[in-house]
């Protein structure tokens, strides 16, 4: 297999009969040897625990470790995946040569490296190929993708790299977006960067060895001196988020004081284009035509872009944009999810947790698999990006992810059978509305039957939409209802600080006081003064922070009656009627559902 450079014209071939040998396989060789020496001199240690079965610590099973030189590559692919798994596989397939081909294109149009010897002390990274078939939002297959990637786990923190954060779009800030679009009959279109991280300039010295496939004819026991990023390394996010940064403000974008991954940019006679980034994924959108098909020229001649239309399908996520409003939903991945778990065909229920049902730590219960429960939480927890309904169940189910038993895998299944009744469910965010903002905060006092805490939960609707939302176990034990959502109140109150600058660069109207409404008329009281003195002096000074805003005038409680309090779906398990009408609140239905009440409408 050959494969030629124009450019630096630069022959490479594959040996297939004699690998080529690299510095770190040296090392490794030369490590093995020792080990091998230094287990000889204590093999009369090691005679007397003959019998016993050595096992990894529990606590590195989700964890890749780097101590083997070879990957298990199975445990790093889905269960049905039938991409890959090797170099040697792969070349065996015209479709993964030409994937592979096309990657190492992007790598040399981009002058990533340039072909140098190892200095004297410098330490070799090594690389390896991983492959990914790309699926669209119908399952289909849109392109076959060969990553070649750095073994990153190998860097050395100081010598390789130093900074590695790198900031992504917060999901609040996604939904926001989508909800203002809809909102203002905006269409919201998607770029994708072919490569990204290649983009990102390196600032430190590292070397990386030469790919299986492409070794330079004649500098065999040469390696690769990285000008830019490779994926894999540690500190290639971070480079590459520098670089889109730099660009966009140089075009005349200006960074969000409040969203370090919200770009947006205002023309003299007031109009804007917002832009929102997600590593390689670009969304944006504005009012004006001229400065949206602007950006994307300007996008496209200076990165390789893939221009992929309307948003249609963002991380997993589906996007129906119609002329009534926009839907987001996770269908596909809902699937997905069933099927790995064999839940594809299970009978599904109205509710996913059991009214009244209290969940413990079942201390004398029948053990289950661990990394089999974690799997389902895990998988769940994405879903509550566009399922709000299932917030609090996928919250109190992950609790006991360190010790399941079968009542909590029995718990977690119902949780799959509520899925599965609904894949076709989202978030409705329906064009002209109002603009109209509610926020509801509410807690459960002692939910927690182990710990006796509180569980608090609050949600941020904008036009009847849910856009932000939480449920989460309160941090302290609180000793009275008040007490309680007052602790919940405060920590609404914090996001909700945020959510209105968030709102304002959007050009929405934010003046006065932001209201939030709560169910318990002695919080309402506790938030404008001391009245309960007795009774809440123990109270933590942060959770005062809720009285500050009040008497600032930034907030107001204001009280909502205990049938209207929509925050309650994300503090304990529900009826079903009552949990369907709360859904209903959030904005969650199937998109034939929304689309038919807006016509009747």
């Amino acid at each position: 297999m050959t494969w030629e450079d124009s450019g630096d014209e630069e022959e490479y071939f594959y040996e297939e009969e004699q690998p080529v040998e690299t510095v770190e396989e040296d090392q490794t060789a030369d490590q093995t040897a020792d080990q091998a020496a230094d287990q000889t001199q204590i093999s009369p240690q090691i005679e007397v625990r003959d019998g016993r079965v050595r096992r990894h610590p529990s606590y590195l099973s989700d964890y890749v470790t780097g101590d083997d030189d070879e990957e298990d590559e199975v445990n790093m692919v889905e269960i049905y995946s039938t991409d890959p798994l090797s170099f040697e596989e792969a070349e065996k397939s015209p479709k993964w040569r030409e994937a592979m081909d096309e990657e190492m294109n992007s790598i040399v149009k981009n002058q990533t490296w340039e072909l140098s010897n190892l200095p004297k002390g410098a330490k070799c990274i090594g690389v390896k190929w991983i492959y990914k078939t790309k699926l669209n939002e119908h399952g289909e297959v849109n392109k076959f993708k060969a990553r070649l990637v750095a073994k990153g786990y190998s860097q050395e923190h100081g010598i390789d790299y130093t900074e590695v954060y790198a900031p992504v779009a917060r999901m609040d800030t996604i939904r926001t977006l989508l909800s203002s679009a809809a909102h203002k009959g905006w269409d919201i279109y998607q770029l994708d960067v072919k490569s990204a991280f290649l983009h990102g300039v390196l600032a430190e010295k590292v070397y990386v060895q030469q790919p299986k496939g492409y070794v330079v004819k004649g500098a065999e026991d040469k390696v690769y001196k990285l000008h830019k990023a490779l994926y894999g390394l540690k500190q290639a996010p971070r480079a590459w988020f520098s670089r889109i940064e730099e660009y966009f403000i140089k075009e005349g974008l200006v960074k969000s004081q409040n969203e370090e991954t919200l770009f947006f940019k205002t023309n003299k006679i007031g109009n804007i284009l917002l832009v929102s980034i997600y590593v390689d994924d670009l969304i944006y959108t504005g009012d004006d035509e001229s400065m949206v098909k602007d950006f994307k020229e300007s996008m496209q001649k200076e990165f390789d872009m893939s221009d992929l239309g309307k948003m249609r399908y963002f991380l997993g996520i589906e996007v129906l944009q119609t002329p009534l409003g926009i839907h987001i939903s996770q269908g596909k991945y809902a699937f997905e999810v069933l099927q790995r778990f064999g839940m594809e065909n299970c009978n599904a229920v109205c509710n996913p947790m059991v009214p009244g049902n209290k969940l413990d730590m079942d201390v004398d219960g029948e053990r289950v698999d661990e990394t089999y429960y974690k799997q389902i939480i895990g998988s769940l927890m994405y879903i509550t990006t566009t399922r709000p309904d299932l917030q609090f169940s996928v919250s109190l189910l992950s609790r006991y992810m360190s010790r399941p038993t079968l009542m909590h895998l029995q718990a977690a299944k119902r949780v799959l059978r509520y899925l599965s009744g609904t894949m076709d469910f989202g978030i409705w965010y329906k064009r002209g509305g109002d603009g109209e903002m509610l926020i509801y905060t509410d807690s459960d006092f002692a939910g927690d039957i182990d710990s006796r805490k509180s569980t608090s939960g609050y949600v941020f609707l904008i036009d009847n939409a849910a856009v932000a939302w939480s449920s989460k176990k309160q941090p302290i034990v609180t000793l009275s209802t008040t007490e309680a959502e007052y602790v919940a109140a405060s920590s609404c109150a914090c996001q909700a600080i945020w959510f209105n600058r968030i709102l304002e660069e959007l050009k929405y109207d934010v003046e006065g006081s932001t209201v939030i409404l709560c169910d318990n008329t002695s919080t309402i009281k506790l938030s404008k003064n001391p009245v309960f003195h007795g009774r809440c002096k123990h109270i933590g000074v942060r959770f005062h922070f809720l009285r500050d805003l009040v008497n600032e005038g930034t907030l107001r409680l204001e009280h909502c009656g205990s049938q209207e309090q929509v925050a309650d779906i994300f503090t304990k398990p529900l009826k079903r009627e009552t949990f369907e009408s709360l859904r209903h609140k959030l904005g969650v239905g199937s998109v034939g559902d929304k689309l038919s009440l807006v016509n009747q409408g």
